[in-house]
């Protein structure tokens, strides 16, 4: 209810694309870049560039070429702290050299390229997305280690393959930490003004239509930000002020946030001071408030699960994740096989371009207009490419081409991609050439062209014989699995457990939960020109689950902040008598509504402060059943 005892309205679901709008206009669309993007797409060309160079000046351009592959290195850890991103860029231009070197290694045996390949897909693919390493995600990989099978460079051995791929990749690496030496802390801080400003465009939003939203992106970016403050952090940090001062911040808000979410709850505004001062906390040259030094206490807000938890969670069969990893295996299986059946000359181009469509995980009409993209963008690119290598670039000009092209995918990509590929079909013809003449360049532009059809049709035909509205199906379990972490978390904190391992572990899995079934939603809404009738009718209860987890982790943020009795007695006063058996039994009773069963009315005696997200719950589940 809100303040005046009215009915408050159900949360808006997320904004969907309105359906007329067509696949053709949105492809002539150019969206503004999020973040600056100039520094990040210099550095990316550098890094390609040099390898080149360094091959040319030793003699052996295709040595050159070949190392190359490790510069795709600098396309990630964006984002990450230095010391984190330190890691991961080592891992992945050590994975880089593994996949050339196999992919060398294979190259002589013609029936393993094929398996190899999708073996290598697969795998990138799961550990890519389970880890969340961004774009350009495992599809690079895949690339790198087909394309080595098919490297002119028959003078190199695997072996060989490997070191230089590594050896570009150690530049990469550097070029990627410089930024260490001018601002040590610049991701965290990145990191934490922005969560600054999604905390304050939530607090400006109570009330209005665009609360619910802004209230997920301010959560997300408060889970972000700590985890790049404590999660990509060393287990054992040296002291570090400024380190501890962000950390501090980040708190602050974290409060401000569940403060503001628990006023909107009640149906009352943030308080007077909420705004200001979640500003001055984004402002990182003003210091923080003496008062808040003396009131938050040092325990971490919420990040996300470890590696090892993410693996295993992407491992589970019934799940879009694993459903994602076998439809990339399969698509690079047929894309391959219709290759090697129709002696395509460079099969492996059909082979990327399917996994390319797959691996993020597209569904439906976002897979079409993808595929649309990719297929207009190439064959643009055709003529592009054509004209560079009318007379193949040779020496410095050749690595002047690669760094303008490579350049301009990094300025463009986020902005558009079809016309994105027309430059990364001119720069990845421009490799394969290998600084070689063509003895047959409309034939060798034509098979670029005919390949990426192939492996975008193969991209569509496995998405529609592999359960294609599996986004739909697995809505409901995913909806239960949330209110079965509901049921965890509401268990320690009832019993004034908050701070525990146990406590933070099940916390954490419910506010990763959350997110994932809000980005599930969205996946199963954007499938189609016309979502599902019962994924629509699913959002009341979503939005509503939604609540109910957030205010648990609300009322656990607030009893955190508390002395450890005080905490006891708060905890035990929220779920006085039997309302924890009370919260427990509704939560049961929904499980079976959503397994088709009857929705029995709300169990008495419920928790005061979530009966009115119960009772939407059970609106929801009502209207979802009716």
């Amino acid at each position: 209810m809100t303040g005046h005892g009215q009915p408050e309205p159900v949360l808006a679901p997320p904004p969907r694309s309105p359906p007329q709008r067509s696949i053709v206009r949105t492809m002539f669309e150019l969206r503004p870049l999020p973040r600056p993007r100039l520094l990040f797409s210099a550095r990316a060309a550098l890094c390609m560039a040099v390898p080149v160079l360094a091959g040319w000046l030793a003699g052996d351009l295709q040595a050159g070429l070949m190392a190359a592959t490790g510069g795709f290195t600098a396309l990630y850890g964006r984002g990450r702290p230095y010391s984190s991103r330190a890691i991961e860029l080592a891992i992945i231009a050590l994975a880089f050299a593994l996949v050339v070197a196999i992919g060398k290694a294979v190259s002589v045996i013609p029936w393993a390229v094929v398996p190899t390949v999708a073996l290598i897909a697969m795998v990138a693919t799961w550990i890519g997305n389970a880890l969340k390493i961004g774009p350009p995600g495992a599809y690079m990989f895949m690339m790198a280690g087909a394309a080595a099978t098919a490297m002119p460079a028959g003078h190199i051995s695997p072996l060989q393959g490997f070191f230089l791929v590594l050896a570009a990749g150690g530049f990469a690496w550097l070029a990627h930490m410089s930024g260490v030496l001018v601002r040590p802390r610049g991701p965290e801080q990145r990191a934490v003004t922005t969560a600054a400003k999604a905390v304050t465009a939530f607090i400006e939003a109570v009330g209005s239509p665009q609360e619910g939203k802004t209230r997920q992106i301010a959560a997300q970016a408060l889970a972000d930000a700590w985890h790049a403050l404590v999660g990509y952090q060393p287990s054992r940090p040296r002291p570090d002020s400024l380190l501890a001062g962000l950390r501090l911040r980040t708190r602050r808000l974290n409060a401000l946030f569940a403060e503001a979410v628990r006023a909107a709850a009640e149906g009352r505004p943030p308080a007077v001071d909420a705004l200001p001062h979640s500003q001055r906390l984004g402002d990182l040259s003003v210091p923080v408030p003496a008062a808040d030094r003396n009131t938050v206490r040092a325990d971490a807000p919420l990040g996300h699960p470890s590696a090892a938890s993410a693996l295993r969670q992407s491992l589970r069969l019934r799940s879009m994740p694993m459903l994602v990893v076998t439809r990339v295996g399969l698509a690079a299986l047929l894309a391959g096989g219709i290759g090697a059946m129709f002696e395509l000359e460079r099969a492996y181009w059909a082979v990327a371009a399917a996994v390319l469509m797959l691996h993020q995980g597209l569904e439906g009409r976002p897979l079409l207009q993808r595929c649309i993209e990719r297929l207009v963008g190439t064959w643009i690119g055709l003529l592009l490419a054509g004209a560079l290598l009318w007379q193949p670039p040779y020496g410095l000009w050749l690595v002047a081409v690669i760094m303008v092209l490579q350049f301009t995918i990094e300025m463009v990509v986020l902005r558009n991609y079809a016309l994105a590929v027309i430059f990364i079909t001119a720069a990845a013809l421009t490799l394969a050439a290998g600084g070689l003449p063509v003895p047959d360049l409309g034939s060798y532009l034509l098979a670029r062209g005919v390949d990426t059809a192939v492996g975008c049709g193969v991209a569509l035909a496995v998405f529609r014989l592999t359960w294609p509205r599996a986004s739909v199906a697995l809505l409901p379990e995913q909806l239960a699995q949330v209110l079965a972490a509901i049921d965890t978390v509401a268990g320690h904190l009832a019993a004034g457990d908050v701070g525990s391992a146990q406590a933070r572990q099940a916390q954490r899995e419910l506010q990763h939960g959350c997110f994932s079934l809000i980005q599930a939603y969205e996946r199963a809404t954007a499938g189609s020109r016309q979502p599902h009738p019962s994924v629509e009718k699913l959002w009341p209860t979503i939005a509503a689950t939604e609540e109910l987890a957030l205010r648990l982790l609300t009322e656990g943020a607030a009893i955190a902040r508390l002395a450890p009795e005080a905490g006891r007695d708060a905890a035990h006063a929220l779920f006085d008598g039997d309302g924890l058996a009370a919260l427990r039994q509704a939560l049961a009773e929904a499980g079976r509504a959503l397994a088709g069963q009857h929705v029995a009315q709300p169990a008495a005696g419920l928790p005061g402060f979530i009966a009115r997200e119960v009772a939407d719950l059970y609106r929801g589940l009502r209207s979802e059943n009716s």
